[in-house]
């Protein structure tokens, strides 16, 4: 259900926010002294000082939410109709009656804020690769019209405008990642595939040249279906749950959408107040 009762009111959403950051205990965001008294409020926000630098601060100080004219109830709305619903920057603008250009902002800073997965494989693991349309959207206002290599078909690069993007699904975890590369070359595929807690991992791909080189290391049991045959399933062997999002993007924004895209993955059978509190907790 969605946490109608965190959208009603800001008071509501900085209760939420403030029960996810001080979630490990409180502490001043610069020194991280744990020595912190209240001292007083700002709106509906409790204010602090630090005891041991005497900075003040309040629950929004450090992260994303701090500065903005958006009130965090339309700003935490914004978050979950984007991930959970996939609408659009341009109809919660209608919706909300915010400023186009600041939603966008604070989309993009939380984008930014996202962390790198850590790859940890426990195996047997599933490595496709596919590659994106992500050229130039467009330019500066006044400027050309926009321009974008899309059309070359098969393979392409990060300089063709068509860059890489590898999907992993480790079926022992049950993780799956998706990480885009500059390029789709063997020394690419064993930094994904490096670290891992099997002495031999058995990783399971198509008959793409760059998988090769693991037939002849100790460390890789590799499992190939050669799709050019047409061969998609031999017994374990498959490519099935690697699937992925596709659809153009800048190639200079296509980490930070990756990363969104792998939280609203993340959120996705997750009850609306628990989805809410991982998004919180994730950009913070």
């Amino acid at each position: 259900m969605i946490p109608v009762e965190v959208f009603r009111s800001e008071a509501s959403a900085a209760h939420l926010h403030q029960q996810v950051r001080w979630r490990e205990g409180l502490q001043c965001p610069r020194c991280q002294s744990e020595s912190v008294i209240k001292y007083g409020s700002y709106r509906e926000y409790q204010r602090y000082r630090c005891k041991n630098c005497g900075r003040t601060f309040n629950d929004k100080t450090g992260t994303i939410f701090a500065c903005v004219e958006i009130g965090l109830d339309k700003l935490l709305f914004a978050f979950y109709s984007l991930l959970r619903f996939n609408t659009s920057i341009r109809q919660l603008d209608a919706e909300l009656d915010v400023s186009y250009r600041s939603l966008h902002r604070r989309v993009e800073h939380s984008s930014d804020a996202l962390d790198a997965p850590r790859i940890d494989l426990a195996g047997p693991v599933e490595i496709d690769e596919f590659y994106v349309s992500a050229g130039k959207k467009g330019g500066e206002r006044d400027g050309w019209s926009r321009s974008r290599g899309l059309s070359k078909r098969g393979r392409g690069s990060y300089d063709g405008d068509k860059p890489p993007v590898f999907a992993l699904v480790d079926r022992g975890s049950d993780q799956r990642y998706v990480i885009p590369s500059k390029s789709a070359d063997e020394s690419t595929v064993r930094l994904l595939l490096d670290d891992h807690e099997e002495e031999s991992l058995t990783v399971y791909t198509d008959g793409f040249r760059a998988y090769d080189p693991l037939e002849k290391d100790e460390t890789y049991q590799r499992e190939a279906v050669i799709h050019g045959e047409g061969e998609y399933v031999d017994g374990d062997a498959h490519l099935n749950t690697c699937k992925s999002h596709r659809r153009g993007i800048s190639k200079n924004k296509l980490t930070a959408y990756l990363r969104l895209f792998e939280l609203r993955r993340k959120i996705l059978r997750k009850p609306g107040r628990d989805a809410l509190k991982e998004i919180i907790q994730t950009v913070l």
